[in-house]
């Protein structure tokens, strides 16, 4: 699938594209590299992204799985039109958009999925965990944290539902960009990604 505003088959739409509601978190350019390349996308998977934000996660996987479903779920109802206008905006028309808190609305989804994505947040150990049990053998979950809290909460969930595979990264960009007369490196937000299979 192609978008005459992304018309490209690589990952890695500009920040700008997308349109964007103060205060909504968005996954950056570079931070949405790692995660697309962690998950492991076929052009038939099934992708569960758990607290979809701004919905980059959702546009990118929906134009790299164009046989594919990707479900965001989100629980609030102006970020979730927000996901819409952006899908809407790249024309992507394989995103089924739930709205409702997880895990509670997970019970609900119709499609079963490969893929999991869960951005962060609280409650990372009940959501993962009712995500897992939904999950297919042989998927894959791919979870962000931004504090120590939260790769510990990650990291111990990992154990508990033995996530085979695991691999945690974590990212140290910088871009270059331009202040006043002078230009200078910014660094991106470091994040840690933790990425891992379900085979039991």
């Amino acid at each position: 699938m192609s978008s005459p505003l992304w018309p490209y088959v690589t990952p890695g739409i500009p920040d700008d594209l997308f349109e964007r509601l103060p205060g909504i978190p968005m996954s950056q350019r570079e931070v949405r590299l790692l995660l697309v390349s962690h998950l492991r996308l076929c052009s038939d998977s099934i992708l569960w992204d758990i607290g979809a934000g701004t919905g980059t996660i959702p546009v990118e996987a929906g134009l790299l799985c164009p046989k594919g479903r990707i479900v965001a779920i989100e629980r609030d109802e102006e970020v979730a039109s927000l996901i819409r206008r952006n899908c809407d905006r790249f024309g992507v028309k394989n995103v089924e958009i739930v709205e409702g808190s997880a895990p509670e609305c997970l019970e609900n989804i119709q499609h079963r999925p490969n893929r999991v994505c869960l951005e962060g947040g609280r409650s990372i150990k009940t959501i993962l965990k009712a995500a897992w049990e939904h999950l297919d053998l042989q998927g894959r979950v791919v979870v962000t944290a931004s504090s120590l809290e939260g790769l510990y909460a990650a990291s111990e969930s990992f154990s508990e539902l033995q996530v085979r595979n695991i691999e945690v990264v974590q990212s140290a960009m910088n871009r270059l960009e331009k202040r006043g007369m002078n230009q200078t490196f910014a660094s991106v937000d470091p994040i840690f990604v933790l990425s891992g299979e379900k085979l039991e």
